[in-house]
This record gives structure tokens, sequence and C-alpha cells, in this order.
């Protein structure tokens, strides 16, 4: 486990830069792809990049159920908006929130990543330690699965979709698929992430902490501010 400190989110996301530069200078053709707040500032640092992706591949950690590519409340979407318009991909991947089949979704999903292998993984971390959807409880051997999203998740999900209804599921890799990529860079900026991060690196693996799967892991990177990194003893 390597700890990398920063000062906050820009400098965070100019690490987790480099170490996708390094890794794609070793060979690392197939990415794995978080959305959300944490990633940001990482793929900021991508566009504005002369880096070539157009040989490169990604597969997304999850999707809404529900929710077509082109709402703005899609994970689709915020890729789009946020990484694939300026950098174009050879190809990338995110669950299909509206297959009618949700478990032959899943199945697909892992065939994929089954094809593509993951070089490098981008994480954010929960408050609870939860990656991807994939809550408190969770077994250490899920692979893609389809995840009833909690009370807590949805009410805070609500702001963001006005009148309409808002997403009760969604479409996950499992902890399995998130620990099987080569090197994983997981990032966390905040107080309110300290304690996950904690667990993770000063803990014992347990299921009540999902990210704490990833002790162990021979390239893990956790690229923290130091309010995130504030409860560890060293």
């Amino acid at each position: 486990m390597h700890i990398v400190t920063v000062a906050d989110a820009k400098e965070g996301g100019k690490k987790a830069f480099e170490l996708l530069r390094d890794s794609m200078k070793k060979g690392s053709r197939t990415l794995g792809l978080a959305t959300g707040s944490t990633p940001l500032t990482f793929y900021q640092e991508i566009v504005k990049s002369d880096l070539d992706f157009s040989q490169m591949i990604s597969l997304n950690l999850d999707e809404y159920v529900g929710l077509s590519a082109s709402h703005p409340q899609s994970y689709a979407y915020f890729m789009e908006e946020h990484l694939f318009k300026a950098k174009p991909f050879k190809a990338h991947y995110l669950p299909n929130g509206l297959a009618e089949d949700l478990s032959a979704e899943a199945k697909r999903y892992d065939e994929l990543l089954a094809t593509h292998p993951i070089d490098f993984q981008i994480l954010g971390i929960g408050r609870n330690g939860h990656i991807g959807f994939n809550e408190p409880g969770t077994p250490f051997d899920e692979t893609t699965h389809v995840v009833d999203l909690t009370e807590s998740t949805i009410e805070a999900n609500s702001r963001f979709f006005d009148n309409e209804e808002v997403p009760k599921q969604a479409i996950s890799m499992g902890i399995a698929s998130i620990i099987a990529a080569k090197q994983i860079v997981l990032m966390a900026y905040g107080k309110d992430k300290a304690e996950a991060i904690r667990g993770l690196v000063e803990g014992k693996q347990t299921l009540e902490l999902p990210a704490s799967s990833l002790k162990g892991h021979p390239h893990l990177y956790l690229v923290l501010d130091k309010e995130a990194a504030s409860l560890l003893k060293s």
C-alpha cells in the first residue's frame, strides 16, 4: 500500500494523473473509471494533457437502473461531459441501466471485464467505506450485480432529480471485479472520509468496511488530502 498525501483535490488529481501516465508508459490500455466529485480533477488533468487515448478502453464502475445514457443524472452522461467529449477512447463501456434483464446485463458486463482486464482502476470511497455501490455487507467475492440502494443514498440523491422519481437500484462492479485490477488508485478528500481511511489502512478486513477488501493489493495507491489522512497514526 502506497500512501500519498496532497494539499487538496487539485493536487490529488495531478498526482493520480502522474500515476496514470506512468502506467500507460508501462503498457496499460484498459482503465476502470468512477464518477462523482472525487475524480473530477483527475479527469481535468487528462483533458488538458497531450496524452492520446484513442487506443484506450475504459469500463465504468456502475450505472443507475432506469436512466438512459442521455439522462443528465446518468453516469454515462457524466462521463461524456467530463471526459469522453474531449478525449475520445477506442471504446468505453458502462452498464446499461435500461436493460430489460438486469441479471443478464450484469453477466454481460462480467464478460466485458474478462475480455478487457483492467490495468488501472480509479476509485473514490464513501463515508461508510463503500466502493462503487458495494455497501457494507457485500461479499468480497461478488462480481457485477444489481444493488438495491439504501434509503440514505436515495434521500441524498433526491436533490439531483427535482420532481422525478429517484433511482432505487444500480448495476455495479462487485468487489471481486474491482480488486482484480492490476493497479488501483483510491482518492479521498475531506474530514468525512477520515474514519473510512483509517479503517482501510489500520483496521482488519471486514465486510462492514467494503474498502478493506483492498488491503494486501500489491499495487494500491491512496491519494489523500490532510483531512482524509488526519486519523492515521503516521
